[in-house]
This record gives structure tokens, C-alpha cells and sequence, in this order.
């Protein structure tokens, strides 16, 4: 109970020596908000764009195929007919320059019929269309498998036709059940029902509902937990400063002559850090949900959970940081350079899940990557509590790292 009461009364000085400094109160608190103000104005308005789809398609098969007549009939020559919304059809004549487009990121994929798939389908065997795209672009790529299975559906739908019609005229005897004579058959259908691209009925048809106007994302929902990130991580690596320059000036020997633990020392130094950051968390929160109607999704709890790990987590770096640095100088500095750094790479400045495959794995180096990502499946993608559970996990991993260090490095002394 001593220890205790002596981790307590050291917290308590910390906030007092905290509170009366107006520089730092301002940084804490004024100035986060005035950040995320200015970015949350900057932002509006992003993501409300309902842009049209540019969707591409290649043919491997010779003029004389199916696949052509179904382009034709599919092309769009007229941009100025499309309804809103609609997509825009582009034939690609060169497979392999479609190719190497995708490859430099010129476009983002297309659909393609392989050589034999006339062959295949007058024959009556599965034939595929196929998907190039570029794999990082998992919205091009999800449309492209909508339209795909789409044009397949049709297909199929026609072949079913064309059986039941052979079927029908086998039966009544128009026609011999010979297979060079079936062939024949099926194919003078196949090439009347490619035919119709020259009429107003296209053979294969994309139909484009509209079902309202793109709503605009509230920027508060990815910029304030990005903020809130960086700067409680910011505010408590800078609290690795007042913990150094306490050890120069003798006060943690001061508080060692007078009974106090060294275990009680780093707990009440370790406790202070969090109830600022706590303070922080409940003041950026407050704001968010009051003037900035910030959406916590799901799983609010989810959201004050990841909030408060990463109060733990960033109060445990800064008590690491300090044992690391021999003068107040460098904590501040230190604190500084880690902050401006890992802020950006993990995602606070703007959303890690816009960034290259690549660097979403090297991001996963910082803890501020992990916590953006669990905010971001709680607040952007609707996701539930379980979603954000590795996040979390990941979290309380570097905060035992960072804890570890700074109990076996943790000293008392500058000498």
C-alpha cells in the first residue's frame, strides 16, 4: 500500500509540474485540435466524386470470332449517350500492349477472351473469360469479376437457347441428329445472335442502376484517429525529456533518499505519462464526437480500447526513450526524429491502406501502423471488435518491448 500511495503522489506532481507549464498544455491540447481542424476543412469534400468506370476488354480470338461481334455490339463510340454513372466500354485491339499498360500502372486491368473460346462454346465446352489486373487496385479488381461473371451469366443464358432450339427442331424433325448438321446449326445461331450488334439490342448488355448520389465520407473519421495517434505518441515520447532532466538534476535521488522505491519511482513516473494521455484521448473524443460528428462504427468500445492501448503503449515508449538518452537534449530531440518519422509510415498523416503493397509492410514496423489499421476497420470499413482484435494484440506486443527495456535500463542517477 506504501509503494502504491508513493506511485500516486508521484503521478500527482508530474500533472501539477505539467499543468502549470502553458507551453506544454498549449501542444497537448490547442494545438492537436487546431491541426485536425485544418486537415478535417482541407479534406472535405474527398471521396463524394461519382467517377465512371473505364471498363477494358481484349480479344486473343481471330476477326471471324464470337468474341468480336459481342465487342462490337458492347464498344462504347459515344460518351455523351451514357446515363450517368454508366460504364465507359473500351476494346483494346493489342492484347499484349494491354498488357504491358497494366504493368507500367497506365490502366488498371481488363477482361479477355481467349483464342478458342468461339471454338469452345460452338463445341459446347466450359470456356473461361479472363482477368489481367493489377492486383493492389482491389477495386478495379473487384469490378472486372462482376462483369465477367455477368457477360458468363449471358453466355450461358444463350447456349441454354441454342440447346433448347437444336433440342425442339431434332424432335419435330427438321433437323437430323448428325453432328456435322448440329454444328452447322449452332453456329449460323451463334453468328445471327452476334449479328444483332449491328442492331439497337447489343448481344451482351451492362445495365448501370443508380440508386442515389455518392455520399461524402466525413474526414474526421480517418483524420482525427490518425492525429490522435501521432500526437499522444508525440506528447509522451517529449515526457521522456522532464523524466531525464529530473534524473540531471538529482530529484529522483532526492525522492530515493527519502524511502521512496525505485520500482515506485518508475511506476509513478510510468502512471503520470498515462493519465495525461488518457486526458488527451477523452478530450480529442469529446471534440471529435461533438463538433466534428465523428462516427465511432460498430464497436465504440473497440475504438476506446485501441485508444487506450496506445496511451500504454506510447507512455512505456517514453519511459524507454529516457533510459536510453543521456541528456534532456537528446530525449527532446529523440522524441522529435521518432515521432516525425513513424507518424508518416504508419499511416497518421493519411491512410496506410492508400500506400503501395510494400511499404503496408514495412509500416508494420511501428506501432502507429498497427493502431491506424484498427481504427480504420472500426471507423472507415464498418468493421466489428473481433476485426480489430490483431491490432490490438499487436499493441499490447510492443508495449511489453518498450516496458521491458525501461525496467532493465531504467536508473536513477545521470552517472
Amino acid at each position: 500500500m506504501k509503494a502504491l500511495r508513493h506511485i500516486w503522489f508521484i503521478a500527482l506532481k508530474d500533472l501539477k509540474i505539467f499543468a502549470s507549464d502553458r507551453g506544454a498544455v498549449f501542444f497537448f491540447i490547442i494545438f492537436p485540435l487546431l491541426f485536425i481542424t485544418f486537415f478535417n476543412f482541407l479534406m472535405a469534400g474527398v471521396g463524394s466524386e461519382d467517377s465512371r468506370l473505364n471498363l477494358r476488354f481484349v480479344t486473343l480470338e481471330k476477326p471471324d470470332g464470337i468474341s468480336h461481334q459481342i465487342l462490337v455490339s458492347m464498344e462504347t463510340t459515344d460518351e455523351t449517350t451514357l446515363a450517368p454513372g454508366e460504364p465507359v466500354i473500351i476494346w483494346e485491339r493489342d492484347f499484349e500492349a494491354a498488357q504491358q499498360a497494366v504493368d507500367d500502372g497506365d490502366i488498371a486491368g481488363f477482361i479477355y477472351f481467349p483464342a478458342d473460346f468461339t471454338a469452345r462454346l460452338l463445341a459446347e465446352a466450359p470456356t473461361n473469360l479472363e482477368i489481367y489486373v493489377n492486383a493492389e487496385n482491389t477495386n478495379m479488381r473487384a469490378a472486372l469479376h462482376g462483369i465477367a461473371g455477368a457477360i458468363a451469366s449471358q453466355i450461358n443464358t444463350h447456349q441454354t437457347v441454342i440447346q433448347a432450339s437444336v433440342t425442339a427442331l431434332i424432335s419435330s424433325g427438321v433437323l437430323a441428329n448428325d453432328p456435322a448438321a448440329i454444328g452447322m446449326v449452332v453456329e449460323e445461331i451463334m453468328a445471327g445472335m452476334a449479328g444483332s450488334a449491328t442492331t439497337d439490342t447489343a448481344v451482351i448488355a451492362i445495365e448501370t442502376d443508380k440508386v442515389g448520389e455518392v455520399g461524402t465520407e466525413n474526414p474526421a473519421n480517418w483524420v482525427i484517429p490518425g492525429y490522435l495517434v501521432m500526437f499522444v505518441f508525440f506528447a509522451a515520447a517529449l515526457a521522456a525529456e522532464m523524466i531525464v532532466k529530473e534524473r540531471t538534476n538529482h530529484t529522483l535521488e532526492r525522492l530515493l533518499s527519502t524511502s521512496v522505491r525505485k520500482e515506485a519511482i518508475l511506476g509513478g513516473i510510468y502512471t503520470g505519462t498515462v493519465i495525461r494521455g488518457i486526458i488527451q484521448i477523452i478530450i480529442f473524443w469529446t471534440v471529435g464526437i461533438l463538433v466534428f460528428k465523428v462516427d465511432l462504427g460498430l464497436s465504440p468500445g473497440g475504438v476506446i480500447m485501441l485508444s487506450l492501448l496506445m496511451v500504454v503503449m506510447s507512455s512505456a515508449f517514453a519511459v524507454m526513450l529516457a533510459t536510453l538518452a543521456k541528456t534532456q537534449r537528446s530525449a527532446g530531440s529523440l522524441a522529435v526524429i521518432t515521432a516525425l518519422v513513424l507518424a508518416p509510415l504508419g499511416g497518421c498523416w493519411w491512410p496506410s491502406f492508400l500506400y503501395p503493397q510494400w511499404l503496408q509492410t514495412v509500416a508494420k514496423i511501428t506501432p502507429h501502423a498497427w493502431a491506424t489499421s484498427g481504427f480504420n476497420k472500426l471507423m472507415v470499413f464498418g468493421a466489428d471488435f473481433g476485426a480489430a482484435v490483431p491490432e490490438m494484440l499487436a499493441l499490447v506486443v510492443f508495449t511489453v518491448i518498450f516496458a521491458g527495456v525501461a525496467i532493465t535500463r531504467f536508473r536513477i542517477s545521470s552517472n
